[in-house]
């Protein structure tokens, strides 16, 4: 299972050194990464299922070899992350 704090909470990607966004008084984002959030806001404004098909091409590999592998991984994680869990 993922480490939930090495992840993003919005994409779930897994979060280095310099990966993380930015919070509005220009701290670190210790939630969500470079490429979904910056000064305090998420940089689109979506719905998971966006966020989803918008993230397929990175989820496919030697687990998940086709989208709809990928998607369906991807619905089972992205519910459990911070951004998604009130939806």
């Amino acid at each position: 299972m993922m480490e939930m704090n090495n992840i993003c909470q919005s994409c779930a990607m897994m979060m280095k050194d310099g990966d993380h966004g930015t919070n509005a008084d220009g701290s670190v984002s210790e939630d969500y990464c470079k490429y979904c959030f910056s000064d305090g806001h998420f940089k689109k404004e979506e719905t998971l299922e966006e966020r989803i098909e918008d993230d397929i091409r990175f989820w496919i590999d030697d687990e998940c070899k086709t989208p709809e592998e990928a998607r369906e991984k991807m619905r089972n994680i992205f519910p459990t992350l911070k951004r998604w869990k009130s939806i």
